[in-house]
């Protein structure tokens, strides 16, 4: 039987089960033994991760995303490097360009169409009148017929005759006044340098526009600066290039000479129409007079038709109307594309409401001139005082009473 542990022996009560004399316990040993302690244990992985442990090594493990860095962010590039504000940028040129395009096309059109557009030499020299204030320009009408095919002569009504004329013979003045636009019928009776008195037109047909510019300047002491020419196809281009124009006969119109069958009161005509409202003069008392007055608001119906904005913004009916001017009119050599346009838009304001309107003032309907007040209406314009030309100088007829 082992010994029992003495005194100074090492405390093994622990191990006995027992505890020592002396303890308060009367040095008997306690009923029941001292229980089992409870050893401390790691902590256990928990079951989700052995099962990643154990998975096999064929998975790989899920990376876990980067943490997330605080600061200022960039703008993500797409593109080649381009940015989001690069890309609102895009619509703004694309309108600047097609801007900078249109622009360059409203210019291109006039140029290319002012290469195609003849020239006359129209200066008289000589003994000319003195340079004035303002600008004057003579339009004439010409009532040619050597570029018209057989069958246009017959849909146009201009018949067989040869030879040049003028139909049309009017002054067109510009300047700090109101724009005033003057008919000279062509049955004036004048003095034709060289050839002596006869009718206005006749002028034209012996000597061109250099002899008709001179009788005119003679006639009226007016200087002329520019002269512009426009044919019977071209009248007709011109107006169907617009898309037509309105006109506003008093009575009703049949006129076979002119191939002309309209109605009273306002309505809108192509070129054919137009034409033969301008030449004719056999379904009015007036006569040539009258014929003037259609003539006069012809042409400025076309100003206001050619100068619509709808002639700006559509482009097919912009080149219409170049190419038509340029096929159809025949300036003076000392005549430029500036003239031209200042000419063009002074058209548009001769209504009436924005300018002057009339004939040379005559005596009778034998187309005598009335001298007194006629050369009353020509020193004013050589002034540049077209508004203190009223209706007494300036009316639809030219007679003191109409």
């Amino acid at each position: 039987m082992a010994e029992r542990p003495g005194k100074d022996s090492p405390d093994y009560d622990w191990l006995y089960g027992t505890e020592r004399k002396g303890d308060g316990s009367g040095g008997q040993a306690p009923s029941d033994p001292e229980p089992t302690r409870v050893m401390p244990t790691l902590n256990r992985p928990s079951e989700s991760r052995r099962r990643r442990d154990e998975a096999p090594a064929t998975q790989p493990a899920r990376r876990q995303a980067p943490p997330r860095r605080e600061g200022p962010t960039t703008p993500r590039s797409t593109g080649g490097g381009r940015s989001r504000s690069s890309r609102r940028r895009h619509p703004v040129r694309w309108v600047v360009a097609l801007l900078v395009l249109w622009v360059l096309f409203l210019l291109a059109v006039p140029v290319w169409a002012w290469t195609k557009i003849e020239k006359v030499d129209a200066d008289p020299g000589g003994d000319r009148p003195a340079e004035q204030p303002g600008s004057t320009y003579l339009l004439v009408g010409s009532d040619s017929r050597e570029d018209l095919t057989a069958k246009q002569r017959r849909k146009l009504g201009t018949g067989k005759a040869e030879g040049r004329r003028t139909d049309t013979i009017m002054l067109l003045h510009t300047g700090d006044g109101p724009n005033l636009l003057v008919s000279i019928p062509r049955d004036s009776i004048v003095d034709v340098p060289g050839v002596g008195e006869t009718k206005v037109n006749a002028a034209y047909a012996y000597g061109g526009p250099e002899l008709l510019v001179q009788t005119l300047e003679q006639e009226t002491g007016v200087r002329i600066d520019n002269y512009v020419e426009i044919g019977f196809g071209g009248f007709v281009n011109i107006v169907d290039a617009v898309g037509g124009i309105t006109v506003c006969p008093k009575t009703r119109m049949n006129d076979p000479l002119a191939n002309l069958k309209i109605k009273a009161g306002c309505q809108e005509v192509d070129g054919t129409t137009a034409l033969g409202y301008a030449r004719s003069r056999h379904t009015s008392s007036l006569g040539d007079i009258d014929r003037a007055r259609h003539q006069r608001e012809v042409v400025s119906a076309i100003g206001h038709e050619a100068f619509s904005p709808w002639s700006v913004l559509n482009p097919v009916r912009y080149v219409r109307l170049a190419s038509a001017g340029a096929e159809s009119l025949t300036v003076g050599e000392d005549t430029g594309p500036i003239d031209t346009a200042r000419f063009a838009f002074a058209m548009t304001r001769v209504d009436g409401k924005h300018g002057l309107t009339c004939s040379v003032p005559i005596a009778d309907l034998a187309v005598h001139w009335d001298r007194e007040r006629a050369l009353r209406m020509f020193r004013l314009i050589e002034q540049d005082r077209t508004e203190d030309i009223g209706k007494k100088l300036c009316s639809p007829s030219g007679l003191a009473n109409q």
